[in-house]
């Protein structure tokens, strides 16, 4: 019987590659994401060559009720979720604390916290119901340290381990595995390209380094979902060879 991963912020980036391997390994999908034309082109791409179930929900993780929706057709879809991927995140900005845009602050706060505990708040009940499952959170490295004009985005990644640590703390008893992979640079996916409201040239920051990417990410996230049943990988941080942590980064080019 195979089973289902529900991928948040599917779209693009980590949770699209993240998408692919598990389609490859068999796995049926649900997948998130506001874009629903991108979501449907990969849905019919890897249900079609992997001959999987693929599920595309296009909704704003931000608004409650859309997400109660959502959940709501899954719940009618049969689908019973295996592996929550809560993926969907985004940096918006990068200012000084003091010249900071409160639409940026809203905006990162509603989608990397209060859209991952919608999620999760709606999905687990299932896990503990059935006693079994796998929540794996995206965090980052600058929930693990700070660096300059990060400050409410490194806010809200903080959140999100300290969130993982308190989630495992709740449902290890129900056999339910919490983990996250907090990542360092990663590109192919938009991230930057966000942080700087389209800005292409700004986005160019992997131009001098060569950073991880997200086919990178996507094989740890499996590795962590493909362990046995006993074995919990709590939290994988990752970065390229070239930075040693959020502040140190050798730019002297992509070798």
């Amino acid at each position: 019987m195979s089973k289902t991963i529900l991928i948040t912020g599917a779209s693009s980036g980590i949770g699209k590659a993240t998408a692919k391997i598990f389609a490859k390994h068999g796995y049926d999908l649900i997948i998130t994401g506001r874009r629903e034309n991108k979501l449907n082109v990969l849905a019919e791409k890897l249900s079609s060559k992997y001959v999987v179930k693929v599920l595309p929900l296009a909704f704003d993780i931000r608004d409650i009720k859309a997400v109660k929706k959502a959940v709501v057709k899954i719940e009618s879809s049969n689908h019973k979720i295996d592996i929550l991927l809560n993926n969907a995140g985004l940096a918006k900005g990068f200012d000084p604390i003091h010249e900071g845009n409160l639409d940026d602050w809203e905006t990162m706060i509603d989608t990397n916290l209060k859209g991952l505990l919608y999620m999760s708040r709606l999905i687990i009940p299932a896990m503990v119901k059935r006693k079994k499952g796998h929540v794996i959170n995206i965090a980052s490295t600058a929930g693990k340290e700070v660096y300059p004009k990060g400050n409410v985005y490194c806010a809200t990644k903080h959140g999100v381990d300290a969130l993982t640590k308190a989630m495992r703390i709740d449902l290890h008893k129900y056999g339910i595995r919490v983990s996250q992979v907090a990542p360092g640079h990663v590109e192919s996916t938009e991230f930057a390209l966000v942080r700087f409201d389209g800005d292409e040239d700004k986005s160019k920051i992997y131009k001098d380094f060569v950073p991880t990417n997200s086919k990178d990410i996507a094989k740890i996230i499996y590795f962590i979902a493909s362990q046995p049943k006993h074995v919990n990988i709590q939290d994988v941080l990752v970065m390229g060879t070239q930075q040693a942590n959020s502040n140190f980064i050798d730019r002297s080019g992509r070798h």
